[in-house]
């Protein structure tokens, strides 16, 4: 049963597309705070020191000062606009950040590290 809904739940977005279920999202200072963050988060990828983990959010990969406070940062401002995109669409946030982790993977650039559904890490 859990399957059949995460199913619906990813083929709903997939149609409807992430973007704007996010954009519909409340939270906007949030958003605006992680549109802010995109060139350091990137920074962070091609150096490996940050990866997109199976959940939808960003894990350290290497330890180091600004990754563990981007990470943090940019983790709480996710969980607050899965939560609301979440309530939006009716379903929760951990479902909603699994679905934004699988749109992560795939727009993301060679290099970048990765976690799979089953917990393995590799690099795209």
């Amino acid at each position: 049963m859990k399957r059949r809904i995460f199913l619906v739940l990813f083929a709903a977005l997939a149609c409807c597309s992430l973007i704007p279920l996010l954009s519909a999202a409340g939270a906007p200072e949030a958003k605006t705070r992680m549109r802010e963050r995109v060139a350091a988060i990137d920074r962070l990828k091609i150096g490996e020191f940050v990866g997109e983990n199976n959940r939808g959010f960003l894990e350290v990969r290497k330890p180091d000062k600004e990754a563990t406070a981007v990470v943090a940062a940019e983790n709480q401002d996710r969980a607050t606009v899965f939560s609301d995109a979440a309530a939006a669409a009716g379903t929760t946030a951990e479902a909603f950040g699994r679905v934004f982790a699988k749109q992560i993977s795939q727009a993301s650039k060679a290099g970048v590290w990765l976690q799979r559904e089953s917990g393995e890490w590799y690099k795209k």
